[in-house]
């Protein structure tokens, strides 16, 4: 199935060349100048959305892009791609949520095999069934969890975490473990421990007496029933 990819660059040479190169490997591509044109053009939910930070003439209106496009579509990979390099800029970038954090100038070639690889490492995840722990539904396919009916909205690396966690059947998971499964190329122990408070702070918020997400000192984290 063709994945549609929401293209999001202010620079009109720029968004053609990516837009061209998405569309040479096979992807529908959604180009977007600014917020204004992604609320006003998207036809449903995109598959991928790669976003420029800095919009016009707002520095970080990707970021804040990246916040409202997940609200909508949670689980929504976003790949950042900017020309500003600074670790607190892509520390940023990941910690809302953020698949990856690519730099400018990037070739167009390696830029389509980059989205191509993202795409390809949430297939296994899709493929998972429906697991039910604490009496939390951990939903594979649609990378979703609930109690009760109400869900979570978890960002896809937060949502990478807490399946790992639930899949290892109790055992502690290394940070190593963790930041691999989540798949991304900057994760610090840092962004891990933000992680697993946001998500702990987003369980607690549906279920106030959640404490299955425990710390191991020294070692990592584990799910405890």
């Amino acid at each position: 199935m063709q994945k549609n990819i929401l293209i999001v660059e202010d620079d009109p040479d720029q968004l053609a060349n990516y837009t061209s190169a998405l569309r040479r490997k096979g992807f529908e591509c959604w180009p977007a100048a600014c917020e204004a044109d992604v609320w006003n053009s998207l036809p449903s939910r995109p598959d991928l959305a790669l976003l420029d930070v800095h919009l016009g003439a707002e520095p970080d209106a990707g970021f804040a892009l990246c916040q409202r496009l997940i609200e909508r579509y949670p689980g929504l990979p976003v790949v950042f791609l900017s020309s500003r390099t600074d670790e607190i800029d892509q520390i940023f970038g990941l910690r809302l949520g953020g698949w990856d954090y690519l730099t400018k100038p990037i070739s167009t070639v390696l830029l389509a095999e980059k989205v191509a690889a993202v795409l390809r490492q949430q297939e296994p995840a899709t493929t998972q069934a429906v697991l039910q722990r604490s009496g939390w539904l951990i939903d594979g396919q649609r990378m979703r969890c609930s109690f009760d009916g109400v869900e979570a909205n978890l960002t896809v690396t937060e949502f990478s975490i807490v399946q790992a966690l639930v899949q290892a059947d109790g055992a502690v998971l290394s940070f190593d473990q963790l930041a691999e499964r989540t798949r991304q190329s900057v994760v610090t122990n840092n962004t891990l421990s933000t992680h697993i408070k946001h998500i702990r702070h987003k369980f607690r918020a549906i279920d106030s007496e959640f404490q299955a997400l425990v710390s191991v000192y020294g070692r990592g984290y584990q799910w405890l029933d």
